[in-house]
């Protein structure tokens, strides 16, 4: 039998990504690659690209050059680009870099069998469609490490808000959720590989329509699920929290109580130049009711600073939507044009301003979140044993509330949830110990 080639994937920007990376590795292996994490070793390499941020476009570029002199030492080496660059700028990204064998767009990459054939025939390769068939109906099986606790799902993509700084509707097309039953299956198959927690994907996962009851009636179906301890989803709209979804976080006990729930902006001037579609009381008026619902409840937000337009006035809005919701995490930057936009045709906030802003809110959140970490010190938790730590005995695992955790104890444990007491807060993680039964 002849040596498996080598497959390298380098992986930017979210969650998705990671998911659809590991499907695009899988969708390789019947074309005898296996994975490797020495890109000096690989016989393919395979950019799984992001467009939200800034310069994304250009970081891409730039990390293509960098491998030309990898590429002049194996002239052999293929090289691809796929996900949100590529779908944004196949044409451009072949031309600009001809060593670029194969380019492939996020809801294609179940072709990239019949694009290697392609690449092997020394034909360059570019498929960039929104296709009619479902991408998954395309993949292989998925076949997973025994003892691999923790596993993203992919069951929405695509967006339908065309906020007016985000590309996504763009790059990933219209919102399509994929059936329940399919998902279920999927989901059966990770645990019975050892999966304890699974993560619900979606750019607006909480818009899913592929059950009838929406995205709760997938949770308590995914519930019934004997092994799965976990269900967590990601990445959510104010509009699409609905009431059944609010119950669903007050009652399944396997929904953890962590939500990311983006707000960008506590202005409502801006929130409507952004084309949010909600106000900043509204989305206070929703995370008071999932309170109510689920009191230990920890959020997560997405802020953007410097948005076109925005004035001290504004900027102080968001601060103080901040202080009165109490962020355990949060993500914030400021505000970059993206190439294609209704934001991208209005003048910029100077730099300097929104450097400031941004730092100042970050300041902000970072107090937030330690603030949140440090209270958990003497709180008992139950944390998700996922690898080994650095020190020999150690693990580390995940809180119900996605905090990182270290603690002394078995290897066995992997893949078990157990009852931890926090004894120490650190910079972006928590040590504990374990709780005797």
């Amino acid at each position: 039998m002849a040596d498996a080639k080598k497959l390298y994937i380098k992986t930017y920007g979210c969650q998705m990504n990671v998911y659809d990376s590991e499907r695009m590795a899988e969708a390789l292996e019947g074309d005898g690659y296996e994975q490797t994490q020495d890109m000096g070793e690989a016989d393919m390499i395979l950019l799984n690209t992001c467009h939200i941020r800034e310069k994304a476009a250009e970081k891409v570029y730039s990390d293509l050059g960098r491998l030309k002199p990898l590429h002049d030492k194996k002239p052999d080496l293929k090289i691809g680009v796929a996900g949100c660059v590529a779908q944004a700028e196949g044409p451009e990204i072949m031309r600009r870099q001809p060593m670029v064998d194969l380019v492939v767009g996020p809801q294609t990459y179940h072709r990239l069998p019949e694009m290697m054939k392609e690449v092997d025939a020394g034909r360059s390769a570019l498929d960039t469609d929104f296709p009619e068939e479902d991408k998954f109906d395309h993949l292989p099986k998925r076949v997973l490490p025994a003892r691999n606790p923790s596993a993203f799902l992919t069951v929405q993509e695509g967006c339908d808000k065309f906020c007016a700084f985000c590309v996504v509707p763009y790059t990933r097309g219209a919102e399509v959720s994929r059936p329940a039953t399919r998902i279920l299956s999927e989901a059966q198959a990770l645990v019975e590989r050892g999966v304890r927690e699974i993560t619900l994907l979606g750019q607006n996962v909480n818009a899913y329509h592929g059950h009838e009851r929406g995205l709760a009636g997938l949770i308590w179906d995914l519930a019934e699920i004997d092994d799965l301890k976990r269900i967590r989803f990601t990445t959510s709209h104010p509009n699409d929290m609905d009431d059944a979804l609010i119950h669903a976080h007050g009652t399944c006990e396997k929904l953890m109580p962590y939500l990311h729930l983006p707000v960008q902006s506590g202005s409502d001037r801006i929130l409507k130049a952004m084309n949010r579609k909600h106000t900043a009381n509204q989305y206070r008026d929703i995370i008071a009711r999932i309170r109510d619902a689920r009191p230990d409840l920890m959020f997560s937000g997405d802020f953007i600073v410097g948005f076109p337009g925005e004035t001290d006035e504004d900027f102080e809005a968001t601060m103080q939507l901040v202080r009165d919701v109490h962020y355990g995490q949060a993500y914030s930057f400021k505000y970059s044009a993206r190439p294609g936009t209704p934001a991208a045709e209005k003048e910029d906030v100077p730099a300097d301003v929104a450097t400031d802003r941004l730092h100042r809110l970050q300041a902000l959140l970072t107090e937030q979140q330690y603030q949140t970490q440090a209270d958990m010190v003497g709180r008992q938790v139950n944390v998700l044993f996922e690898k080994r730590g650095r020190q020999d005995g150690q693990l580390i695992g995940k809180s119900e509330y996605l905090h990182a955790v270290h603690a002394e104890a078995s290897a066995e444990l992997i893949g078990t949830v157990q009852p931890v007491e926090i004894t120490k807060n650190m910079t972006n993680s928590l040590t504990g110990q374990l709780v005797s039964n």
